[in-house]
């Protein structure tokens, strides 16, 4: 890793609840130099990959996705949690701590063979990006990789990802709390 990331993100410890240190990016992100050289890091590595779509998860995926998705020329795909698109969409539920949620996709957002990039901030448990990676492959998207800029390793969500046989990177990773 080019850039240290890990000194521009603060630990919120008990938040969302007790037990929990939150990893908040938003610290990073204020600062435009560094947030230019987060984008341009994971740009670079796809960039040779002719990535058509960026596929960014709802809500701070959508802050680094549509940035690589603009430093690649590439189209910008939300998925979004359930009931919040507005138009014909396939779904895919995944499992929390505390229950379940479900991510929503158009069912028309790339056509079948598209070359597509996830990206989300971070990767804990992998549900999230699991349910994402369910979801392109139901559109016959062609995922050419599954990006972070966080990772929580003892979370053990890249082994979850991995056993769909995409290729996973993260600019950071953690491991332990």
């Amino acid at each position: 890793m080019t850039l240290d990331l890990r000194a521009h993100i603060r630990n919120v410890p008990g938040f969302p609840k007790p037990g929990i240190v939150f990893k908040d990016i938003t610290t990073l992100l204020q600062d435009g130099s560094r947030f230019q050289k987060v984008v341009d890091q994971l740009a670079d590595r796809y960039r040779p990959k002719q990535v058509d779509a960026v596929v960014a998860v709802d809500a701070r995926g959508f802050i680094v996705g549509s940035a690589v998705a603009y430093a690649l020329k590439a189209g910008l795909i939300p998925i979004r949690k359930k009931g919040k698109l507005p138009w014909k969409t396939h779904c895919a539920s995944y499992a929390l701590e505390y229950g379940t949620d479900t991510l929503e996709i158009h069912q028309d957002a790339f056509t079948p063979g598209s070359r597509i990039l996830i990206v989300d901030d971070l990767l804990a448990t992998g549900g999230t990006a699991e349910a994402v990676v369910k979801l392109v492959r139901q559109l016959q998207g062609q995922i050419v990789g599954v990006a972070f800029m966080v990772e929580l390793n003892f979370l053990k969500g890249r082994q979850k990802l991995e056993s769909y046989g995409v290729d996973v990177l993260s600019l950071v990773e953690y491991d332990q709390e």
